[in-house]
């Protein structure tokens, strides 16, 4: 930890590294969470690169469903990635410094990975919209071309997303270098300012929060219409298969912008405490442990294709259905 005055009027502080929060000073504790993490961490990796691979092997999945379902499953890599390693490596080594680059990187990134995911979420409402309550026009409005841009759309709205908020916070002079989180995160950083610089940031932060809210009533309404669709779907189980998908997807959209909208946008404490870690968790770690199960998993064409890919199936027959199953 390196703290150099700047001027000696004021108590402003040029900070080169951050201290994180220690998850406990009991070290069979640290252990503990450096466990759990890594079993966490491990389950998220192989879910979503067993997804990036299936899906990039198998031609049959080269549809718009899966090609956005690709696309969530390397924003989830991400944001698992830019988190998960950094805590591992503190509570192993029982240090918990991060260099000021380094908070700088994971801010970015993670502003990056998780706007990524929340409009792809969003285009992934959209396309199942078109599939089940507009199938006949299908092919002619979600084709190869339109998918590509809005996933580009989404990457390059999530870039300049992120360099807005990273701007917008390590432009406020610190007078503290103790972050009351296990990662950077924005709120808990913006407590240790030393002007009302903070308070563009917040203004960024609302604005964020209320584009994030509009993409999460966007999926509900349009996950109403295709609940409305399928009902009017004689085959009891063809509705049990997409309530089935749609239903805990809603949940862990939900679970994932409330929980971030939450530690975001409430008033800053001076103090941190045990639910500010669990909101963390929730909105950075749950969702790209869940999505996996959630849209593959329990998807027949997924799981056909792994049995595929590692030589247990050889005469599958894959049939491309742009239904929600």
């Amino acid at each position: 930890m390196q703290l150099h005055t700047e001027d000696n009027m004021n108590n402003f502080t040029s900070v080169s590294t951050f201290l994180l929060l220690e998850i406990s000073e009991v070290r069979e504790l640290q252990i503990l969470h450096f466990f759990v993490f890594l079993a966490l961490y491990f389950t998220t990796i192989s879910g979503n690169l067993a997804i990036i691979v299936v899906v990039a092997h198998d031609h049959h999945l080269h549809t718009p469903m899966y090609f956005f379902l690709m696309n969530l499953a390397m924003m989830d890599l991400g944001t698992v990635s830019v988190i998960v390693p950094k805590s591992l490596a503190n509570s192993l080594m029982d240090s918990w410094s991060i260099s000021y680059l380094g908070c700088v990187a994971q801010v970015f990134f993670i502003f990056f990975f998780e706007a990524s995911s929340v409009g792809i979420l969003t285009i992934m409402a959209h396309d199942r919209y078109v599939a089940i309550c507009n199938p006949l026009q299908y092919e002619i409005i979600m084709h190869k071309e339109a998918c590509m841009q809005m996933a580009v759309s989404a990457w390059i709205a999530s870039i300049l997303y992120a360099m807005l908020h990273t701007g917008g916070t390590f432009a406020i002079p610190f007078c503290s270098n103790i972050v009351s989180q296990f990662f950077c995160e924005i709120p808990q950083l913006l407590k240790l300012s030393c002007s009302d610089l903070y308070l563009v940031e917040v203004g960024f932060l609302v604005f964020g929060c209320s584009l994030g809210l509009g993409c999460f009533i966007f999926i509900v309404v349009t996950y109403m219409q295709i609940f409305t669709a399928v009902l009017r779907i004689p085959s009891v189980r063809s509705q049990k298969k997409v309530l089935s998908t749609c239903l805990p997807h809603l949940t862990v959209v939900s679970l994932m912008m409330f929980s971030g909208i939450f530690t975001y946008v409430r008033p800053p404490t001076k103090t941190s405490s045990d639910m500010d870690i669990v909101f963390a968790v929730i909105y950075t770690v749950i969702p790209p442990l869940l999505n996996p199960f959630i849209y593959s998993m329990r998807n027949k064409e997924i799981k056909i294709a792994l049995w595929k890919l590692f030589g247990f199936g050889h005469s599958s027959k894959l049939t491309s259905r742009n239904v929600l199953i």
